[in-house]
């Protein structure tokens, strides 16, 4: 396992708008709030712990790369959600992410595997935008869990010319993007959920039909039987919306060509989500 370091990120706000339940949820918390974003050094734990490695995006995303054989870029790489079944799976990845703290998780995850699987990967840390690996290409190039949304339209240009700097000859960019189902759903939903470590969780999500961008805020609930009067950490960020006929447009623009589209939600969900499989426009 190798580790190269480039650009430094940047710091996450508070994003819940004044008026839904995850404002007033946190408002009632007071002082004991500690809040965080989902990807910093408090919220990458959490964000960690509900992560899934076999769900409907990492079983197409791991089908699409077994079409031919190679090394895969792994790009928003986090804490290995795609890099270790990967690796798992016996490919070579190097996974790059912006966040240390999601990074420092991934070593964490490597350091419990075998040596053979952490021998096959290379740990970058770098902003997707931007970036510049030295001439290493590969016939696979990642971008999962619609982190396609962290990047505004400059950012997205920036990267795809990388993306497109770093395939081989005949080489596919495969990327998720996530769109409404749900046009009359509510504008704000809130569900609880468990993660790996068995803790529960209240997740809030604000994404009112049309809007351009969503605010999500998790906060952990305390054990059974312990207090409820201690720090409270709370996670939230506001993620943008790209919906698919635009990304599109931008993506033959940029000199991709999607040859493939393949819906991995049911219909009428909320969270619409579809995996783009593309090539360098020849």
């Amino acid at each position: 396992m190798s580790t190269a370091t480039l650009t430094p990120e940047a710091p996450l706000t508070l994003e819940a708008p004044p008026h839904t339940h995850a404002a007033r949820r946190v408002a009632g918390l007071g002082d004991r709030v500690r809040l965080c974003g989902l990807y910093d050094a408090l919220g990458a734990p959490l964000y960690q712990d509900l992560a899934t490695y076999d769900d409907p995006e990492t079983r197409a995303l791991l089908s699409a790369v077994r079409t031919a054989p190679g090394a895969v870029l792994d790009l928003a790489a986090g804490a290995g959600r795609f890099t270790l079944p990967l690796l798992a799976a016996g490919r070579e990845v190097t996974a790059l992410d912006l966040s240390a703290d999601m990074l420092a998780l991934l070593h964490a995850e490597l350091g419990k595997a075998p040596a053979t699987m952490r021998d096959r990967c290379t740990v970058v840390r770098a902003d997707m935008s931007a970036f510049d690996l030295g001439g290493v290409r590969f016939p696979h190039v990642l971008l999962g869990t619609t982190s396609l949304s962290l990047l505004d339209g400059d950012g997205r240009k920036g990267l795809f010319r990388s993306v497109l700097d770093h395939l081989t000859e005949g080489g596919q960019f495969l990327l998720t993007v996530m769109e409404r189902g749900d046009a009359e759903g509510p504008a704000e939903t809130a569900v609880r959920v468990a993660g790996a470590s068995g803790t529960v969780y209240e997740l809030y999500e604000h994404w009112p039909a049309g809007a351009d961008s969503r605010a999500v805020t998790l906060i952990p609930l305390p054990a059974d039987g312990a207090p409820d009067d201690g720090p409270t950490t709370v996670c939230t960020d506001r993620v943008a919306i790209v919906d698919l006929p635009e990304l599109e447009a931008e993506l033959t623009a940029a000199g991709l060509t999607v040859t493939a589209r393949q819906p991995l939600t049911p219909p009428g969900e909320r969270h619409r989500v579809t995996l783009l499989t593309t090539e360098a426009t020849r």
